[in-house]
């Protein structure tokens, strides 16, 4: 089985004056269609509003960029909207079929990617969108008569609901248009900041590993995902790891470049590649990888398709060389007592984070 698992960068597919719409393409990067995942970016100017909708994908949001943002959102199972505040280092859940809007209340850019799980969606690889309002809202799809009836409302009511707002996905609301303050007490239960939780692994001169799982962050729970956060510092490494759960990974270089190999099928390098800021890439369901940066150092967020990930190691104290009898460890490798003991020494001394060599 080939794969082609060389990173991408997302297309742009709406750009107006209040902000900028990418995803990546199924049809561009087949594998978002085999391994059945997506990714998007929202890039909102100040006084930017992304239109109430709703998708048919289970997805993160990940605040890459920010401090002014808000989002609201309405549950199917809710009667009223939910107003959280978002800023950099944010990851919010946005289950199917929820709808939401989001709104920029700053004075810079702000910068959301989404990324998540498609078995369910319409296009495998891509989320779809459905727009309540606009040129492309389901208000416009429906009758005049049929608004009319469902309202309550007279057939000039009716045109004025469903043509008032004539644009598209993303619009830029008039200076002084007030927006509904978040709600109190709701932010810590639906909105997780990994940037300043405590990491999970931090070892000095390589960096730190941040994992988020339903057991830290319930609402994760709401989508069936879960997250990471990785941040190496210059030349340092991010040994091999591999999903133990037949889960895939989904990652976004959020910032600075590095080199990652992945390694499949019958022992075969299926990627061996540069990457930088902006880049997506798809790691396969028990496919080995791992990560040296450049000397600016490398930020990667990844999305993982199950709320509570099971990780197979090769180095660190859970190493599966580690637990492997020097008997087993010696005929595997066709190694000797003495290669063998050097080699476990090692392990029991290594880290899933390297610093640089001297």
């Amino acid at each position: 089985m080939e794969l082609n698992l060389a990173p991408k960068f997302a297309q742009k597919i709406f750009e107006g004056e209040g902000g900028t719409y990418y995803n990546w393409s199924s049809a561009e990067y087949e594998l978002l269609k085999e391994a059945k995942v997506g990714g998007g970016r929202l890039v909102l100017q100040p006084r930017g509003f992304a239109l109430p909708h709703y998708a048919d994908s289970n997805k993160i949001g990940y605040v890459l960029q920010g401090s002014c943002g808000v989002v609201g959102i309405v549950s199917p199972k809710a009667s009223q909207e939910v107003v959280l505040r978002l800023k950099k280092g944010d990851i919010i859940p946005v289950p199917s079929g929820a709808v939401s809007w989001w709104y920029n209340d700053g004075d810079s850019e702000l910068i959301i990617v989404f990324l998540g799980e498609t078995s369910k969606a319409y296009v495998p690889g891509e989320f779809t969108y459905f727009l309540l309002t606009g040129t492309q809202g389901i208000l416009g799809g429906f009758s005049t008569e049929f608004n009319s009836r469902a309202y309550d409302i007279n057939n000039e009511e009716a045109k004025k609901l469903a043509k008032s707002q004539s644009g598209v996905l993303i619009i830029k609301l008039p200076e002084g248009h007030k927006m509904p303050h978040p709600c109190k007490n709701s932010t810590d239960k639906l909105v997780f900041n990994i940037d300043a939780a405590l990491p999970d692994i931090h070892v000095q001169n390589a960096g730190l590993l941040t994992a988020l799982t339903a057991k830290k962050f319930p609402f994760l729970g709401e989508v069936g995902l879960s997250a990471t956060l990785v941040k190496l510092d210059a030349n340092a490494m991010s040994s091999p790891m591999y999903a133990a759960d037949s889960s895939v990974q989904v990652i976004y270089v959020a910032k600075g470049s590095g080199r990652i190999q992945v390694v499949g099928i019958n022992g075969e390098r299926a990627l061996d590649t540069k990457v930088k800021a902006g880049h997506l890439l798809v790691v396969p369901r028990f496919f080995v990888a791992s990560a040296i940066a450049d000397g600016e150092g490398i930020e990667y967020f990844s999305m993982i398709t199950t709320t509570q990930p099971v990780f197979g190691e090769f180095t660190g104290k859970t190493s599966v060389w580690g637990a492997l009898s020097p008997q087993v460890l010696q005929a595997s490798l066709n190694v000797g007592p003495e290669f063998e003991q050097l080699f476990r020494a090692k392990i029991k001394k290594s880290t899933i984070l390297v610093p640089p060599q001297n």
